[in-house]
């Protein structure tokens, strides 16, 4: 009796020790009080949001991978400024992201994209992010 007791207290245990693990998992998405500003960078050099073509970070969540290059498969995006150098995604949670930048490079006059995976664990605050693009 008191074996099939403390064998019930374990089983117990473990499932709420359990529970509390998942919650203090991120899981990425909208509604946090994160911003990651992006900055779009080709060859090291910033790209400029243009009036007629502002830079635009394409956000699939929960991911490391590269869902590719259709805009169909990001759950959201963010779109830039005119004249500004970056991208402000507000709003976010901590977890598990992949970005895609898309831009105009004035001094080539070519469209540029390029992505990255970014994870963090930062719940507010603001992150600053670099961006590699290419044609």
């Amino acid at each position: 009796m008191t074996s099939k007791i403390i064998l019930t207290a374990l089983f117990i245990s473990t499932i709420i020790t359990s529970c509390k693990k998942d919650e203090d998992k991120c899981s990425a998405g909208k509604g946090g009080s994160l911003t990651i500003v992006a900055f779009p960078q080709h060859h090291g050099k910033a790209i400029y949001n243009q009036p007629t073509y502002p830079d635009t970070i394409y956000v699939k969540f929960n991911t490391q991978v590269s869902p590719g290059l259709s805009t169909a498969n990001y759950d959201t995006y963010f779109v830039g400024e005119a004249g500004e150098d970056h991208v402000h995604m507000e709003g976010l949670k901590c977890g598990d992201y992949y970005f895609l930048g898309a831009g105009f490079d004035t001094t080539i006059n070519q469209r540029v994209i390029g992505g990255i995976p970014y994870s963090t664990e930062q719940n507010e605050g603001e992150i600053d992010l670099n961006i590699p693009v290419s044609e």
